[in-house]
């Protein structure tokens, strides 16, 4: 009896974490709140942020605040991730730290066998993309090298990368909208801010 009691303990989450996220600040985050606290959670960490944004301090702090044994819970993906990519480094990040994220829409819960699974698909597919890059990195150099032309980065416009980082940072456009308006892509504004926020 006391070995099954000890054993139902160690199944029990240490901490659980909510995070909830809206795109602006008009919107309200209560409905995500009310959801989060019929899990009990010991803390909710709350973000009006836009998705598109790499930069998200809540998500960051709680990232940095999870340890092993730990559960995060989200009412869906859309709040977690800012894209498919980024959701998969996210699911991915939590099962290197052990650490247990339940979804409510999506019914998915990493502690179940069906969790599990999912688990090992979005690791399959994370690879998939990774591998497929390294692939189109390469044969775009070699196609690069077949016309006289070296590898590398092309040279970027100094004008249209600072008018991309003002833009950014007014919160008033999202990212797309950034790079319709100055030809900046996504990578190449984040590599930027990234830089300036290193320096």
């Amino acid at each position: 009896m006391i070995q099954l009691i000890r054993k139902v303990v160690f199944l029990l989450p240490q901490y659980i974490y909510g995070y909830a996220r809206v795109s602006t600040q008009q919107q309200d985050l209560s409905r995500q709140v009310d959801l989060l606290k019929k899990y009990n959670c010991n803390e909710i960490l709350t973000e009006k942020m836009t998705g598109t944004k790499a930069d998200r301090p809540e998500l960051t702090r709680l990232k940095d605040k999870v340890r092993p044994g730990d559960m995060v819970i989200v009412e869906s993906f859309s709040r977690l991730g800012r894209s498919t990519k980024d959701l998969i480094d996210l699911v991915n990040y939590f099962e290197e730290h052990e650490v247990k994220l339940v979804s409510n829409k999506e019914n998915f819960d990493t502690s179940t066998p069906q969790g599990r699974l999912m688990m090992t698909v979005f690791q399959a597919f994370s690879q998939f993309e990774r591998d497929l890059t390294v692939e189109r990195t390469k044969e775009g150099l070699q196609a690069a090298r077949s016309r006289g032309r070296k590898g590398g980065r092309p040279t970027v416009n100094q004008k249209a990368i600072s008018k991309a980082i003002k833009l950014y940072h007014t919160e008033e456009y999202s990212v797309n909208e950034i790079e319709d308006m100055t030809e900046i892509s996504k990578a190449t504004l984040y590599r930027y801010l990234n830089k300036n926020k290193n320096s």
